[in-house]
């Protein structure tokens, strides 16, 4: 595998290897109850901060794709996992989303016209296999609302990151990142007042957390992520959003002293073997030798 595509697979995996530390910094950092107004504060900050650093706004003619994208990326997304949070537990709610790869193989099939590889295919397969057992356990239950709220947000953000790869206006990186995480962020807003009450007065802890969300949780790997959909295609970067819970619960069993099953540790070995696979690049059919 070439050197520059190895760099852009570390470059973009660290993106949700990141994401996974999400649970143990908002149940450790934030106060509880209020999802969407953290998902919120998370992007529309960060994304002003980025506007405020690239200082271009998106033409009239990208506006409506920005807003997509936003949505699909951040605003539907951040809003489906939250609800799939609170009806089912961790273990279905990560399970379910785990789709998500394969919903991306189909989609770039039908949008992009990327071959639908068997070896993609077999390890986003494995990859779901080793989500299930890094979480699942004999009491879980099945909520249809939550089941459909996981369903719907694997399928935004699958979406969202084949449109991403489709639409790329001729601006930098940063910008293209600050144009989504603000739209995102303006969507979350009237959510967030709507359904939920006003924050508390924040301690530095929460500050502390909040910033740590904003601009290593979603500045920071939303570009790195971005950045891996540009270069690699996007049955190879999804499949590298199994790298999130593994990383859960290893921070858990680090930061948290959470116990690993030897099950749980064999869906990790699934998992990297999994994401692994997935970022082979195709084998290119070999020419028959003419005989003489």
């Amino acid at each position: 595998m070439p050197r520059i595509l190895n760099m852009d697979i570390l470059l973009t995996a660290l993106a949700p290897a990141i994401w996974g530390s999400t649970y143990y910094v908002t149940t450790e950092f934030l106060p509880p109850g209020y999802p969407i107004t953290v998902a919120m504060l998370r992007a529309l900050p960060a994304g002003l901060l980025l506007l405020l650093i690239v200082r271009q706004m998106p033409s009239p003619a990208w506006l409506g794709r920005v807003f997509i994208l936003g949505a699909l990326n951040f605003a539907i997304f951040w809003v489906m996992l939250f609800i799939t949070a609170y009806r089912l537990p961790g273990g279905v709610g990560a399970t379910v989303g785990a789709i998500q790869p394969l919903v991306v193989i189909l989609l770039a099939h039908h949008i992009l016209g990327s071959p639908i590889r068997i070896l993609s295919v077999g390890a986003a397969m494995a990859g779901l296999g080793g989500v299930a057992l890094l979480v699942l356990t004999p009491q879980a239950a099945l909520d249809p609302i939550g089941i459909a709220a996981g369903l719907g947000g694997a399928a935004s953000m699958a979406l969202g990151t084949v449109l991403t790869r489709k639409w790329r206006p001729p601006v930098s990186l940063l910008t293209f990142t600050s144009w989504q995480l603000t739209a995102g962020g303006l969507l979350l807003l009237p959510v967030a007042l709507w359904m939920e009450p006003p924050l508390p007065a924040l301690t530095g802890t929460n500050i502390a957390g909040l910033t740590y969300l904003g601009l290593v949780g979603a500045a920071f790997t939303y570009l790195l992520w971005f950045r891996g959909i540009a270069r690699i295609e996007p049955a190879a970067v999804s499949a590298l959003g199994f790298l999130s819970p593994a990383t859960a619960l290893t921070l858990g069993w680090i930061l948290l002293d959470q116990q690993l099953s030897p099950l749980q540790i064999l869906g990790i070995a699934i998992i990297l073997a999994s994401v692994w696979i997935s970022q082979r690049p195709p084998q290119k059919p070999r020419l028959a030798t003419a005989t003489p």
